[in-house]
């Protein structure tokens, strides 16, 4: 793993998280994407070499719903980007953690994204990164 790609924020109202970040950083987001396949509108700030992803859901049974309907706003996960995705998944199921969805999925920004259960690292869910260009 190289570094921390992105740290994942879920939200009710991007509009206004949004507004909060930008204040919080000095400068307004890059971007906003939505995913679909994930139930998910994502807007992305950049942060040093990180970024910082909120993430609005787009519908009820999303992920993102679930989260703040049990969890509330806040830290939804940390992804970390990796030079080879199908690699480090190799290696991670060897060192015992559980993988949430073993074949890598295309995620928001270009990335090919793999997801680790939280009880394999302490309650963190954790994504991995790939640009999608790298495949």
């Amino acid at each position: 793993m190289n570094r921390i790609e992105h740290i994942g924020i879920a939200v009710r109202d991007i509009e206004e998280a949004n507004k909060v970040y930008a204040g919080l950083l000095g400068y307004e987001h890059y971007k906003t994407e939505e995913v679909p396949s994930e139930g998910v509108l994502t807007s992305f700030f950049r942060c040093g070499e990180s970024k910082i992803e909120l993430l609005k859901a787009t519908n009820a049974e999303s992920p993102i719903a679930r989260f703040i309907e049990k969890k509330g706003e806040g830290i939804h996960h940390v992804a970390f980007y990796v030079d080879d995705i199908y690699k480090e998944v190799k290696r991670l199921k060897n060192e015992g953690f559980q993988i949430l969805n073993e074949e890598p999925k295309k995620g928001a920004d270009n990335k090919l994204v793999v997801f680790l259960h939280p009880r394999s690292a302490h309650g963190v869910l954790i994504e991995l990164c790939q640009d999608i260009t790298k495949t």
